[in-house]
């Protein structure tokens, strides 16, 4: 089968689309934002075709597209749109897919559903972003109980920051997940400096090799 991943994080700025970017240029993957909050500015999309050197043609548009920056509960509400969960289908291709949620885990996607609910109906292997710093054991260990409890495959964590051993050892062991790699805060961050940090930090292979 495709290989397919979700890509979802602990909170909400904490480097998904960044690593999105990078797993995707690595993998030669399509990629897909199902929804899409705030239209000003670069949307995550955009932040995608530009950091992982993508064409267009492997950029799927989103399923709804919010102006409100906000949780899609509420940007839909503002706007005026209603969004049907059940209507979220990943989109088919014969390449890899990436397919990037909005902030956490249990980010409200409408007033009864949340992210998570989605992705228990997708079954596609999950990979958590979390960050290294201060507090990220206690959201990392919650956001794993809250795939878990919905039956949600998980295929790693991705730390997001500088290096904290012990922190990335602690949700290893508690949170019984594989650790994929840590991908470092980058200054100049370029298409460049991102596919350099993805290949000294994380090994292709693991992602290559799975199948879903």
């Amino acid at each position: 089968m495709t290989r397919r991943f979700v890509i979802t994080g602990t909170d909400t700025n904490i480097g998904k689309t960044v690593f999105s970017a990078a797993l995707a240029d690595a993998l030669g993957a399509c990629y897909w934002k199902p929804v899409q909050s705030g239209l000003e500015g670069e949307t995550d999309s955009e932040t995608v075709l530009r950091l992982g050197r993508i064409p267009s043609s492997r950029v799927f548009r989103e399923a709804w597209r919010l102006h409100t920056p906000a949780s899609p509960h509420l940007a839909a509400r503002i706007d005026d749109v209603r969004i049907v969960p059940e209507a979220l289908s990943p989109p088919p291709t014969q390449s890899p897919l990436i397919i990037e949620g909005a902030g956490g885990v249990l980010v409200p996607l409408t007033e009864r559903q949340v992210f998570a609910d989605v992705f228990a109906r997708w079954q596609i292997p999950v990979i958590l972003c979390a960050r290294t710093g201060l507090g990220t054991i206690n959201h990392t260990l919650l956001s794993l109980e809250a795939l878990r409890c919905r039956s949600i495959p998980v295929f790693g964590v991705v730390f997001i920051g500088d290096e904290q051993a012990d922190t990335q050892g602690i949700i290893a062991e508690l949170g019984q997940v594989n650790c994929l790699g840590r991908l470092p805060l980058l200054d100049p961050l370029t298409p460049g400096t991102l596919a350099r940090a993805f290949h000294d930090h994380f090994d292709i292979s693991c992602f290559q090799k799975a199948s879903q």
